[in-house]
């Protein structure tokens, strides 16, 4: 792997020149993802930037220079720089002062050493010098990088009970970067397991669903499983829940289906709507997540036989899922609009039927035969008009 920055496109960004001339290039560096990212071939998407002065200065020196500031984190020193190739984050150099394994207490620094020192992974911690592109690796980060390792900075269990969302956050990065497991962090993550029930449920939702959204989190989830972590966030869970994700996998792949962490979600639950429902709660899901996952919950084996039907009465993407999650062939779904029902009240009522419950009953009774007969055209949804009238004046 080479240590090298200088192809990388984004250190040629009209924004970042801008921002160095701001603040002097001796006074910041980039700092994290980017230079992890760009080390790994892997798409750069934000650029982080660390600097020794402080957010105030910071937002004068950038005011001077034309360019706008968002105090988008100022009580922890981070404030955001808008430039034109996107934003930037800038951070004061910090050392913490305290922490209870939910929120930290911080102070700013001078040393960058000293700041590379609180952050989770050597991964995370490399900074370059924003002008001569120059990789500062305090702690082991380049062969821990080379060695495709997450390895945590100084004492795993110390560097956990800082912060203890950082036990979610070794298995994603370890599960979208990671080949050869740290057994230090394997066991600190285990043994601390019980700690995360302190945490916010937004937190633990957020990371968990960030590694279901990973290309294949299944041997990463299986490993959460079987050292008693996953349980912890997610007791609904059992072993065949964990192959059950690992079949759902291979099918979105099969069928060339990109991952939803929401449907990965269901496939770790009983396929139970009440289920869904508190684990949704728990997680503190968004309305919209937790209609999905209920939904995705509620699967039927005649799901898979009623494919086209159950997209029209629930929601395309819900069928997609129901079927993927019981093993079906999804190519009916896709590509496949959802029809409307070719049918008003209004010309039901024209053919002679009172305003009323009547029309609302035909109605329905007309749409019911038209999806069970695969949503023909209005040629035969005429058809099926003419008999449900013809019984409605037989009834009269």
């Amino acid at each position: 792997m080479s240590a090298d920055l200088k192809a990388a496109e984004w250190t040629e960004r009209e924004g970042l020149r801008a921002l160095i001339a701001a603040l002097g290039a001796e006074n910041i560096r980039w700092v994290g993802g980017a230079i992890r990212d760009t080390l790994l071939h892997t798409p750069v998407a934000d650029v982080d930037c660390a600097t020794v002065h402080l957010p105030d200065v910071v937002m004068q020196m950038c005011k001077d220079a034309g360019i706008r500031t968002v105090p988008t984190g100022i009580d922890h020193g981070t404030v955001t720089a808008v430039l034109r190739d996107g934003p930037v984050e800038i951070t004061t150099l910090r050392r913490d002062v305290s922490t209870d394994g939910r929120r930290a207490t911080v102070a700013f620094a001078q040393a960058w050493e000293e700041d590379a020192a609180r952050r989770d992974f050597t991964i995370n911690a490399l900074y370059a010098h924003p002008e001569t592109l120059e990789i500062s690796d305090y702690f082991g980060g380049l062969d821990d990088l080379a060695a495709r390792r997450v390895r945590f900075i100084g004492d795993a269990r110390a560097r956990i009970a800082e912060d203890h969302l950082r036990i979610l956050r070794y298995f994603r990065f370890q599960a979208r970067f990671g080949a050869e497991l740290d057994q230090e962090a394997e066991e600190a993550c285990a043994d601390l397991a019980p700690t995360l029930k302190g945490l916010s449920r937004e937190r633990i939702a957020m990371e968990l669903l960030a590694i279901l959204a990973l290309p294949n989190p299944h041997p990463t989830v299986a490993r959460m499983f079987a050292r008693g972590v996953l349980g912890v966030i997610l007791p609904e869970t059992c072993k065949p829940h964990i192959d059950a994700l690992e079949r759902l996998i291979a099918a979105e792949q099969d069928q060339g289906i990109a991952p939803d962490p929401i449907r990965r979600l269901a496939a770790l639950l009983p396929p139970i709507a009440e289920i869904a429902e508190t684990v949704a709660a728990r997680l503190r899901l968004s309305r919209a997540q937790r209609a999905h996952l209920v939904c995705d919950a509620d699967r039927q084996e005649s799901d898979l036989s009623h494919a086209r039907a159950l997209a029209y009465l629930e929601d395309l993407a819900c069928a997609i899922d129901r079927v993927l999650l019981q093993g079906g062939d999804t190519s009916p779904l896709r590509d496949w609009e959802v029809p409307r029902l070719p049918l008003k009240g209004g010309q039901i009522v024209a053919r002679g039927v009172a305003a009323g419950p009547d029309v609302a009953r035909i109605l329905r009774a007309v749409e019911a035969k038209w999806i069970e007969e695969g949503f023909p055209g209005e040629k035969r949804i005429a058809s099926l008009l003419d008999a449900e009238l013809a019984g409605h004046k037989g009834d009269s």
